[in-house]
C-alpha cells in the first residue's frame, strides 16, 4: 500500500517540453487544471501528496516520476537519458523531500542513465526497460542498488515504445495492462494480461494506487476490462500531458 506520493506543479514552460509526438501544444490553464484534479484522485485514494512548486527552467519537471525511484527500501535519484532533464534530477527541493521520507538515498552517476518511467515495480521486483532514455550502464547501476537493499531488478530491451511504462502497468494482485510489443513477450507471461488494443494505446498506462486504479479519460475499453476485475477506478483527464508524450504515470511518485 502506498501511503504517500509527490508531484510538481506544471511550469508556465510546458508546452517546450519534449515531445514526439504532434497533437499541439498543451494548453497551460488546462494542464493546471488536469493536475489539481490529478492530485485530488490520489488523495482520495488514500495517499499523502506532497506538492512542489513549478520551476520554469525544466519544461518537463512535471514528470517527475523520471527523477527519482521510490522503493520499499530506499530512494534512488536519477540520472535521465535526455539531456535537457539531467539538472531536474538535482533539484534541491525534490532531493530535500525524498531526504525527508527515506533515510537512505542513492544516485545513478555518469556514464549510467536511467528514467524511472522505464521501471516497472511488481512487490521487491524491478523490470528495467532499456530505451533511448535507460542505457545499460545505468540499469547495471540500478540492480546494484536494489541487491544493496536486498531487492532485485532485470532489464527488458524495448523496441518501439518510449519507456516501459509507455506500454505496461502492473495493477497488484498479478494483473498486468499489457500494449503492442509487450502482448506477446515471454517475459511477462506469468501474468494475467488484459491486453490494450492499439487504438487504446495511451490509456496503458494507468497507476495502481491502494486497490484504486487511476485510468486517464477517454479509453473505455481499459477501464471496463479493470472494472471487472473489482478495482475502483478514478478516471483522470491527461488530454494536454498527452500532447508532450507524458501519462498518469509520470506525473507522481508513489510509495
Amino acid at each position: 500500500m502506498f501511503k504517500n506520493a509527490i508531484v510538481r506543479i506544471p511550469a508556465t514552460t510546458i508546452s517546450e517540453g519534449i515531445t514526439s509526438i504532434d497533437e499541439g501544444q498543451p494548453i497551460y490553464s488546462k494542464a493546471l487544471v488536469q493536475h489539481e484534479n490529478y492530485v485530488s484522485a490520489l488523495t482520495k485514494a488514500g495517499v499523502n501528496v506532497t506538492v512542489l512548486e513549478p520551476v520554469d527552467e525544466f519544461p518537463d519537471s512535471c514528470f517527475v516520476e523520471d527523477v527519482a525511484l521510490c522503493t520499499s527500501k530506499c530512494a534512488i535519484i536519477t540520472r535521465p537519458g535526455a539531456p535537457t532533464r539531467q539538472k531536474e534530477a538535482e533539484l534541491e527541493d525534490m532531493t530535500q523531500a525524498l531526504h525527508s521520507f527515506y533515510e537512505h538515498v542513492e544516485k545513478i552517476e555518469a556514464p549510467g542513465t536511467v528514467e524511472a518511467g522505464d521501471i516497472m515495480m511488481v512487490g521487491d521486483h524491478f523490470y528495467i526497460g532499456l530505451s533511448a532514455r535507460t542505457n545499460a550502464e545505468g540499469a547495471a547501476q540500478l540492480i546494484a542498488i536494489l541487491e544493496k537493499y536486498g531487492l532485485s531488478g532485470e532489464v527488458v530491451p524495448l523496441k518501439e515504445v518510449l519507456h516501459l511504462k509507455t506500454g505496461l502497468a502492473y495493477l497488484e494482485n498479478n494483473n498486468l495492462l499489457v500494449a503492442g510489443e509487450f502482448q506477446t513477450s515471454p517475459t511477462f507471461e506469468k501474468f494475467n494480461k488484459l491486453n490494450v488494443e492499439i487504438d487504446e494505446a495511451y490509456g496503458a498506462n494507468c497507476i495502481w494506487v491502494n486497490d484504486s486504479v487511476l485510468v486517464p479519460k477517454g479509453y473505455p475499453k481499459i477501464q471496463s476490462k479493470i472494472e471487472a476485475l473489482g478495482y475502483k477506478v478514478l478516471v483522470v483527464d491527461t488530454s494536454e500531458y498527452r500532447k508532450i508524450d507524458g501519462g498518469l504515470s509520470c506525473l507522481s511518485l508513489r510509495f
